[in-house]
């Protein structure tokens, strides 16, 4: 049985797992589209404030929702890039529009998504993440350097912050142990924030002028605008998120020794569907579960869903004080940079690692891997290349990480699922079979 402060130690250690993860997502998008400090700070708590809600829907179980595991939900990483993107395009509106019309997707879709998912193998899913991966590390460097714009863009200082913030993260990671390993990016952040304050000083004025308190407000940013283009990009993402939720799932039941029936699945969905929707309503952005949570969950042995409601409690507090958010709002670019080096690239590492899974073998295999993320990344390159297309063909090509996604999705279909596919590939490895037993009998 644990004591009221050992659950609130472990509740409050979730928080600090995902915490780095999940307010990066609004630094990067909010820093990218130019929000001033007012609106960093409004969208960071939010943030915050709904992950705990979405993590209240998936511990909750009833009918409708709800997986009932001892998962935390967080912002999806790999929707950053389409975000920035759709901001960048077609406004800031057209963000929310898109967000919530993929979470009605994601509910709708989510008692078929056993069926559908067939659709997205390793060498689908991890393509695609690896090109999102990929898209990110320039924004990564260019953050590294000073920013976009910045007049002292590429100074030793930036060059050096943001390099120092990195190796500090290298270092926690390869000398911490334990928990201190798990908060290796907020160690980073922490330390390079305060490295700049002692070398060049940081402006503490976003925290003193922020309130110690707020409610959540429905389209802050506005009223909410549906562009085709930005729905099915940010569909397409959800795709991935569900596909990622998944493994996050079906780990957390090897962990606690429950086994999962389709039921289990279809509420899990649909709580992710709901946390999109509430998310694109109150203007922050896609959920999904948090794989680092899961390795927190192994790690402690603690499995009860208790002290992931003691988190979920914890993020709502957190997210309620916009002095707390803001706080992060004043983290230097240059170190925000030098993290963003390390966790995109794991992007692109976990990409790898679910690629792993793919049979190298089958030259079919290697096709599809090199096609999609050549597409993804020669679209992301050159994104004036299908300018003189027709919109309905631009739609699909609005950006490399759609562009990439449909091209693994559709050459995977013709390479591996088509029946005359299969059949060739049985004919040829009974022919293969029949080769080494002429030569074993030779």
């Amino acid at each position: 049985m644990l004591g009221k402060g050992r659950m609130a130690a472990l509740g409050f250690q979730h928080v600090l797992a995902m915490y780095a993860g999940a307010v990066i997502v609004p630094l990067l998008i909010g820093g990218a589209l130019g929000f001033n400090t007012e609106q960093m700070t409004y969208l960071v708590s939010i943030d915050i404030f709904m992950c705990g809600i979405a993590t209240l829907l998936q511990l909750t179980v009833n009918r409708f929702f709800g997986i009932g595991l001892p998962v935390v939900l967080g912002c999806a990483v790999q929707a950053i890039a389409p975000i920035i993107l759709i901001g960048q395009e077609m406004g800031i509106s057209a963000i929310y529009g898109s967000i919530i019309a993929s979470g009605l997707f994601v509910l709708l879709i989510a008692p078929f998504f056993s069926k559908i998912v067939r659709f997205f193998p390793p060498v689908v899913t991890g393509s695609v993440v690896t090109v999102i991966g990929l898209t990110l590390i320039p924004v990564a460097i260019n953050n590294l350097a000073g920013g976009v714009g910045a007049s002292d863009f590429g100074s030793f200082y930036n060059i050096g912050l943001g390099f120092g913030t990195l190796l500090l993260i290298i270092l926690v990671y390869r000398f911490g142990r334990g928990f201190t390993k798990a908060i290796a990016v907020l160690i980073g952040l922490v330390g390079g924030s305060v490295a700049a304050a002692i070398l060049n000083g940081i402006n503490l004025a976003p925290v003193r002028e922020a309130s110690f308190f707020h409610l959540p407000q429905p389209f802050y940013f506005g009223t909410p605008t549906f562009e085709w283009p930005a729905i099915v990009t940010m569909i397409l993402i959800s795709l991935v998120s569900m596909v990622e939720s998944t493994g996050v799932y079906f780990a957390l039941s090897d962990i606690t020794g429950r086994s999962l029936k389709k039921q289990d699945l279809t509420r899990g969905y649909r709580a992710e569907g709901l946390a999109i929707i509430l998310g694109g309503i109150f203007n922050t952005f896609p959920y999904t579960g948090y794989s680092q949570n899961v390795g927190l969950v192994q790690l402690s042995g603690i499995k009860t869903r208790k002290v992931i409601y003691v988190a979920a409690a914890f993020l709502l507090v957190l997210g309620l004080v916009p002095k707390i958010g803001a706080v992060t709002t004043i983290i230097p670019t240059s170190v925000l940079g030098g993290a963003m080096v390390a966790m995109f690239g794991m992007v692109v590492a976990q990409g790898i690692k679910m690629l792993g899974k793919v049979n190298f073998t089958s030259q079919e295999n290697l096709l599809i891997i090199a096609c999609s993320v050549g597409v993804g990344l020669g679209v992301t390159v050159v994104p004036d290349l299908f300018q003189n297309f027709p919109s309905f063909i631009q739609l699909f090509t609005s950006n490399g990480i759609v562009a990439g996604s449909f091209t693994a999705i559709i050459l995977n279909i013709i390479f591996n699922m088509l029946p005359s596919r299969k059949k060739d590939s049985s004919e040829e490895m009974e022919l293969q079979q029949v080769s080494v037993t002429k030569k074993r009998q030779q």
